[in-house]
C-alpha cells in the first residue's frame, strides 16, 4: 500500500508507479500474493461473521453499562467493516498484482488506503475513549452516570467516525496531511491511553480500595472493584492485541524508502498489513474470552440460532 508523500502530484505518481511496476514484481511475488489473497479472504469472512455475532450479542445484552456498550459496538462495527470493505479491497489489489492489471490496482490501492485509514483511526480513537471512560468510572462515582450519559457517548462515537472519515479523505488531496493526521493522532491517543491506565493503576494502589475510592464523594455508589478490575483488564487485552498487530506495519512503513521500493519491502507491506486484518478477527474472540456478559449473550444467540434452524 502506498502510504506517504508530500504533494498531490507526488502522491498520485507514487500510486501509479506502484501499480505500473507490477510487471517487475509479478514473477517474483505471485506465490506470496496468492497466499495472502487466500488468507485475507478467510480473515474477511471470520471478521464479518465474528463481529456480526458480537453486535447481535451486544444488542441483546442488558447488564453492560449503556455508554460502554455504545463504545464496544462502535469498535465491533469497525472490525465488521474491515471484513466487508477493507479486506476485500486488499484482496482485489493483490489479485490485480498477480494478474498484472495496473488499471484495477490503482483504484484498489486508493480505496483500500482510504478504508484502512478510516477504520484504523476509529479503532484507535474508540479504544482511547474506552480508557477515558474507565478512568471516569473510577474517579466520578455517582457523578459518572450524570457526566457520561448515553446521549453524550453516542455523540462522541459519531464524532470519532466523522473525524476519522474527514482525516482519511485528505488522502485524495494531499498525503502529507493524512500522514501528519496519522502521526499526531496516534501519538495523542497513546499519551491519553497511557495516562488513563497509569492514573487507574496508581489510584487503585494508593487507596487500597475495597469498596469506594477515597477520592470519591461519600454519596458515591460503591464501586465493585473486582468487576472494575476485570473490565479494565479486558480492555487492556484488546489494546495490547491492537498494538501487537499494528506495530510491525508501522515499523515497515517507517523504514520503507521513498523511491525505488525493493520487492522485499513490497512483500513486507502486505504481510504486515495482513496482521491489521487479523486484529479484526481476534477481537470477537477476546470479547468472548474476557467479557463474561458478552460471552453469555453470544452463547444464547448461538443456541437460539441453532434451535431455530433445527
Amino acid at each position: 500500500m502506498a502510504l506517504t508523500n508530500f504533494t498531490k502530484d507526488e502522491s498520485e505518481s507514487r500510486q501509479l508507479s506502484q501499480c505500473s511496476d507490477i510487471d517487475e514484481f509479478t514473477g517474483e511475488v505471485d506465490g506470496e500474493f496468492i497466499f495472502l489473497s487466500v488468507v485475507n479472504s478467510l480473515l474477511s469472512v471470520t471478521a464479518f461473521l465474528g463481529n456480526t455475532l458480537i453486535l447481535v450479542a451486544l444488542h441483546k445484552e442488558t447488564s453492560l453499562q449503556p455508554p460502554s456498550k455504545v463504545l464496544f459496538c462502535s469498535l465491533a462495527l469497525t472490525d465488521l467493516f474491515v471484513g466487508i470493505i477493507a479486506g476485500p479491497l486488499t484482496v482485489t489489489y493483490e489479485i490485480s498484482v498477480v494478474k498484472g492489471r495496473g488499471d484495477i490496482c490503482y483504484y484498489a490501492v486508493l480505496m483500500s488506503d482510504f478504508s484502512s485509514y478510516t477504520l484504523c483511526s476509529v479503532s484507535l480513537l474508540t479504544l482511547t475513549a474506552i480508557s477515558v471512560d474507565r478512568l471516569l468510572a473510577l474517579l466520578l462515582g455517582l457523578r459518572y452516570r450524570q457526566v457520561v450519559t448515553l446521549k453524550r457517548t453516542r455523540v462522541t462515537a459519531i464524532g470519532l467516525w466523522i473525524l476519522s472519515i474527514f482525516g482519511a479523505s485528505t488522502l485524495f488531496w494531499n498525503r502529507l496531511i493524512v500522514s501528519w493526521y496519522q502521526y499526531i493522532g496516534t501519538t495523542a491517543c497513546l499519551v491519553i491511553t497511557i495516562f488513563a491506565y497509569t492514573k487507574i493503576f496508581f489510584t487503585l494502589r494508593h487507596n487500597h480500595i475495597n469498596h469506594v475510592p477515597k477520592a470519591q464523594p461519600s454519596k458515591a455508589i460503591p464501586l465493585n472493584i473486582a468487576r472494575y478490575r476485570k473490565a479494565v483488564s479486558s480492555v487492556l487485552w484488546v489494546q495490547v492485541t491492537l498494538v501487537v498487530c499494528y506495530l510491525p506495519f508501522s515499523i515497515v512503513v517507517a523504514l520503507t524508502p521513498q523511491k525505488g521500493i525493493p520487492s522485499s519491502f513490497f512483500l513486507a507491506w502486505e504481510f504486515t498489513a495482513t496482521l491489521l486484518y487479523l486484529n479484526s478477527s481476534l477481537n470477537p474472540l477476546l470479547y468472548c474470552w474476557k467479557i463474561k456478559e458478552v460471552r453469555q449473550a453470544v452463547k444464547e444467540t448461538l443456541k437460539q440460532r441453532f434451535c431455530s434452524s433445527s
